[in-house]
């Protein structure tokens, strides 16, 4: 079964955080490797649109986290925890304060840096002071002997659509020449 007809059986065909039944899409809860229906949730257009443009969130639209916060899908419990981290609005603490999230969804939620202080938030820096995002493109800067193999990636190879690896800012995990590997952040330069 696809990831979308998995999801929309999984929400009844509606937006998991705001319930709407319109313009519905898959959204992966970042930072996922695989995008499956646990790594995922469904979203409306206003939705998605408010999560990816922040600027344009309305607290108003939000008022719907106080139903999808209790969900108990893991994804959508970090969707939630980190849209009322982002509003700060006075209402939003309320909620926060009852919305319990294991550790490790705790630990997912926190991975993309909302809800903690600028000092908390692991960044990733690649050799010129580029802060590093996933999914951004990259360029080795280095020939790499890749550990366990004979295989040597060159200098000037692009890495396309990286993994941050979880908690370790000084590496990166992508593909190069189909083989998944870990690089050294000090080693590539954004693209």
């Amino acid at each position: 079964m696809s990831v979308e007809k998995e999801l929309m059986t999984r929400s009844g065909s509606k937006c998991e955080l705001c319930g709407s039944e319109d313009n519905l899409t898959v959204y992966p809860v970042p930072p996922v490797k695989e995008a499956g229906a646990q790594q995922s949730v469904m979203v409306c257009a206003t939705c998605q649109q408010q999560i990816n443009e922040p600027a344009s969130m309305d607290a108003n639209h939000w008022r719907c986290l106080n139903d999808s916060m209790w969900s108990t899908e893991p994804a959508v419990q970090v969707m939630a925890w980190r849209l009322l981290n982002r509003l700060k609005a006075d209402w939003t603490q309320d909620l926060l304060d009852m919305l319990y999230l294991d550790e490790e969804t705790m630990e997912w939620a926190k991975a993309d840096g909302d809800g903690l202080s600028e000092d908390e938030v692991v960044k990733y820096i690649d050799s010129n002071g580029a802060k590093l995002q996933a999914g951004d493109s990259v360029v080795l800067i280095k020939d790499l002997n890749v550990k366990g193999t004979s295989f040597v990636a060159k200098r000037g190879t692009a890495v396309r659509n990286i993994i941050l690896s979880h908690n370790d800012p000084e590496h990166i995990e992508g593909k190069v020449n189909g083989q998944h590997i870990y690089i050294l952040t000090k080693y590539v330069k954004k693209n």
